[in-house]
């Protein structure tokens, strides 16, 4: 496969991912951090990082829109829920495993 084509799937699948988790609300960013080591705030740091990369000027804000699908601000407010003890706890763990 060339990188044309390539580039060109690796774009479907991100569309995809970002899709998925746009209609998956029910997942919380702890829950992907605690499973995978990466959340949507993680996927919009990476865009801006990529953009910067490829001489795009795009900021937290902008790229947190791209990938929640709305302002970030918004998705917080309908969708987010205050994390568990448990969660937390989890979190807490992964973070000291990984330093």
């Amino acid at each position: 496969m060339d990188n044309k084509n390539k580039l060109k799937i690796e774009s479907e699948v991100l569309k995809k991912l970002l899709n998925h988790l746009q209609n998956r609300t029910d997942v919380q960013n702890i829950d992907l951090m605690n499973l995978s080591g990466f959340c949507r705030n993680c996927l919009s740091r990476w865009y801006t990082e990529a953009a910067q990369e490829n001489g795009f000027k795009l900021n937290k804000d902008d790229a947190k829109e791209i990938v929640y699908g709305m302002p970030h601000s918004v998705w917080k407010e309908k969708y987010q829920t205050e994390a568990s003890e448990k969660q937390k706890s989890d979190f807490k763990n992964k973070v000291s495993e990984a330093h």
